[in-house]
């Protein structure tokens, strides 16, 4: 069992390709913050190797807006940094643009459509709470 927890949770009502996007996005923030998640490169039987992947299961959740927008503020109260997608960067085309529209809004004005967080499990729970696993 882990100490941490890692749960990504994305809008409910976006498109498939929508949440596939940010939830590879999200992962990649959360990486970044905490690279010690990173394990091994794996090898198949024939010696092939693939990409080094997280140790630990990632979680992902599914809430509406407004929880969403609950969930940032648990994240923020309690100090915990967070990866977060808001939907006008499906708009953007590179990561320059994507800080640039994300600068533009403040936790009370973002139209969050995903968040990413790492933290100590029960802080997790705490923090996602009203989430469910997406179906």
């Amino acid at each position: 069992m882990f100490e941490t927890k890692i749960a990504l949770v994305v809008r409910d009502d976006l498109a498939v390709w929508q949440k596939l996007n940010v939830t590879a996005f999200l992962t990649s923030g959360v990486v970044s913050q905490a690279p010690d998640i990173i394990g091994e490169a794996y090898r198949d039987g024939a010696g092939h190797v693939y990409n080094a992947m997280t140790i630990q299961p990632i979680i992902v959740l599914v809430a509406g807006q407004a929880q969403l927008k609950t969930i940032l503020n648990r994240a923020l109260e309690r100090q915990i940094v967070t990866s977060a997608y808001i939907e006008e960067m499906f708009a953007t085309g590179h990561d320059a643009a994507n800080r640039d529209v994300f600068s533009r809004f403040t936790p009370d004005t973002a139209n969050l459509v995903g968040l990413g967080l790492r933290a100590e499990r029960k802080i997790v729970d705490k923090i996602t709470k009203g989430a469910r696993m997406h179906p």
